[in-house]
């Protein structure tokens, strides 16, 4: 394997068998002779399956269209040139004279075919877990940031959406208690799933606080026991 390629292998943290798929992910279609292109298509079905199934198992009560509004910011090809430019893949890649020329080793729409051919070499090379491995190691940080925000919808929607789809009866809703001042209230209430024989209780300043609450309760209640 070329010099320049052993140290890429380094900054990627896998050696190829084959250092040919290598140098074929690196080579845009303006050089002559094989190029990153069929390696790019297959590695754009293993992100989006890959980011799919992430997203999937980290949100076990987020709904399909939310599911997919993610997967969508994390394919896109600006979020992908972002990830390419953290490995510093720009000076490595093969490219014509015109588009040396024209700036293209810093152009975002050929650093995210890159890493989409990327992946898609790994996946030749070393099989679908090498894939994620190096996925999620490139997302991580992307990752954990969306745990910081809004992503799902309240949690007395996903309790009822997820028992509508399992068939069950509606989860009920008591107000238990209500304390304090008029202007200081504090509800208690309780949430029953009574197709589990499941009830939770909890408190907040309004009823629909309390109730959010104590779907959320509900919902690592269901979890908890799957």
């Amino acid at each position: 394997m070329p010099q320049t390629l052993n140290k890429l292998s380094t900054i990627i943290g896998y050696s190829f068998r084959n250092p040919d798929l290598l140098q074929m992910a690196l080579s845009h279609r303006s050089i002559d002779g094989a190029n990153y292109e069929r390696l790019e298509f297959l590695g754009d079905s293993i992100l989006n399956f890959l980011i799919a199934e992430t997203f999937f198992l980290k949100y076990p009560h987020a709904q399909e269209g939310e599911l997919s509004r993610l997967r969508a910011q994390f394919v896109k090809g600006d979020t992908l040139a972002e990830i390419a430019r953290e490995l510093g893949l720009g000076p490595y890649l093969n490219l014509g004279p015109g588009e040396l020329k024209s700036g293209g080793r810093d152009r975002s729409s050929i650093l995210a075919d890159v890493v989409e051919a990327l992946l898609g070499a790994l996946y030749l090379d070393g099989g679908l877990e090498v894939c994620r491995e190096k996925l999620l190691l490139w997302f991580q940080d992307r990752i954990d940031k969306v745990a910081h925000k809004k992503t799902h919808k309240d949690p007395k929607t996903y309790l009822q959406e997820w028992v509508q789809a399992e068939g069950l009866e509606l989860p009920v809703y008591d107000v238990i208690k209500i304390e304090g001042l008029a202007h200081q209230q504090v509800f208690s209430v309780s949430c029953k799933l009574n197709a589990f024989n499941y009830n939770t209780e909890a408190k907040g300043s309004t009823r629909r606080r309390a109730e959010q609450e104590a779907a959320n309760k509900m919902l690592e209640l269901i979890e908890k026991n799957k």
